[in-house]
């Protein structure tokens, strides 16, 4: 297997572009695989990584359909829908809690 090969923060050469960059540009990989490695030192911690693909092989992003915005709409509703209560809690509800405030801490909510 051959490595990658890897470019310091701002030493990429053009045609490279990270996944976000494609993204701006209205792209997307297009089941490309990873051609270069950019990292960014740190000072306490190891570098920051990110990946590079080719602009030439990337292919514009695919359109959403109704059915596509409604599907979103469906997942993002659930993810506010508390599992204990069954309201719509307004926000998203954290994975830590798994449940709404009210359902996670009722103690305080009477003592309010």
């Amino acid at each position: 297997m051959a490595t990658l090969p890897v470019y310091r923060w701002r030493f990429a050469p053009d045609g490279y572009a990270t996944y976000r960059q494609l993204r701006a540009l209205g792209l997307r990989p297009a089941g490309q695989g990873v051609v270069a490695v950019v990292e960014r030192p740190r000072r306490r911690r190891g570098p920051l990584v990110a990946y590079l693909y080719e602009i030439e092989k990337a292919k514009p992003v695919r359109p959403m359909t109704p059915a596509r915005w409604a599907a979103l709409a469906k997942a993002n509703a659930a993810r506010r829908r508390c599992p204990e209560c069954g309201r719509d809690a307004g926000y998203v509800i954290p994975p830590s809690l798994g449940m709404c405030t009210p359902c996670a801490y009722p103690e305080e909510q009477r003592a309010a």
